[in-house]
């Protein structure tokens, strides 16, 4: 097999969605235990909006090409990989990379892909699924006949929380610009405007307060998220959206959230906070990975059986990751921007 030219969007640095770089390189043949993935969909997550800026907690040095999951088509295994995976679909937690034509990913990070489920609505679902199911059912253990609260109920997690709480009997109330309102509710849940009096609405909707409450914008809205909480209430927290144009160390953000979490933990008032990181626990490899793999096989089995659907806010080519990038980060938008191989691909 002849070496393939793979097409890849580069970040250079800290630059404007238009700053992204379309560059190809030569890939060698997949090494001893990976498999080479020619990507189908990829998509942007708020993850790649914060790297834009340097203010992802962990992200690598510039450049580099974002992407942090992908789905795609096994066309080559290296050494001491089944050859049986060649020509099938799978979906793989990639971090940063995602966003090229073709790709080396370790074999065991690869996840089959139902056969009765797009490229597109199983990428909907990767990075989103993951992290809606392992908060929702691991960090809350959420149950039915019960409350919660979703920020931005109609964004990539958002949507997809709200769906598997409903599809679990679970009652949601979900945050929302009043564009966005009408989207919220055919996902199943009670929106409220994020831009009124938010703590009023919400009291209005659980008098007693929320079971739990799914909070990726951190900043000072953390308190009135916390405050919502019935006895006995979880808050779960998965990101600082509201520090995203801060100046400075972007771990600062963070570590002062974590900090603020161990309070409330420390203080006795029968509520409880974590945060939720979907790379807790990959020191120990295998267990992490059999972990991703039965959550998001639950998920993708779901979408499959049509308990849930993919949001699709759009689907645009690879080579205009920039226009993706930009259309994710405007806010005017219903679940998430898909990127797609390029038509020649």
């Amino acid at each position: 097999m002849s070496n393939i030219i793979a097409t890849e969007v580069v970040l250079p640095g800290r630059v404007e969605p238009e700053g992204l770089a379309v560059t190809t390189r030569v890939l060698p043949q997949p090494g001893p235990g990976e498999a080479l993935v020619r990507m189908e969909a990829t998509g942007v997550s708020f993850a790649e909006q914060q790297m834009r800026r340097g203010k992802y907690y962990d992200q690598p040095a510039f450049p580099f090409v974002p992407g942090y999951d992908v789905v795609g088509v096994v066309t080559a295994v290296g050494a001491g990989v089944d050859p049986a995976l060649i020509g099938r679909r799978v979906a793989a937690l990639t971090k940063i990379g995602g966003w090229s034509s073709h790709l080396a990913v370790p074999a065991d990070d690869l996840v089959p892909v139902p056969d009765g489920l797009a490229a597109d609505a199983a990428e909907t679902f990767v990075v989103n699924g993951i992290t809606a199911w392992q908060m929702l059912h691991g960090k809350a253990k959420a149950r039915a006949g019960q409350t919660i609260l979703v920020h931005g109920a109609n964004g990539g997690v958002g949507s997809t929380l709200v769906q598997l709480a409903r599809a679990a009997g679970i009652r949601v109330i979900g945050t929302a610009s009043a564009r966005n309102a009408d989207a919220v509710a055919e996902l199943g849940a009670l929106p409220v405007d994020y831009r009124g009096d938010l703590a009023a609405q919400v009291r209005a909707l659980a008098p007693g307060g929320v079971d739990a409450v799914f909070d990726h914008v951190g900043g000072p809205g953390i308190v009135d998220s916390f405050a919502l909480l019935a006895p006995g209430g979880t808050l779960v927290s998965y990101g600082s959206a509201a520090t995203k144009d801060e100046e400075g160390d972007s771990r600062l953000p963070v570590l002062k959230l974590f900090a603020r979490l161990l309070w409330w933990n420390a203080l006795p008032n029968n509520r409880s906070a974590s945060f939720y990181n979907i790379w807790a626990g990959r020191r120990r490899r295998s267990r992490f990975q059999a972990r991703l793999a039965t959550d998001l096989g639950a998920v993708l089995d779901l979408a499959e059986r049509g308990a849930l659907h993919p949001q699709i806010a759009a689907r645009i080519p690879l080579r205009e990751a920039a226009r993706a990038l930009a259309l994710a980060e405007s806010g005017t938008v219903t679940g998430k921007v898909v990127i797609v191989a390029d038509p020649e691909s």
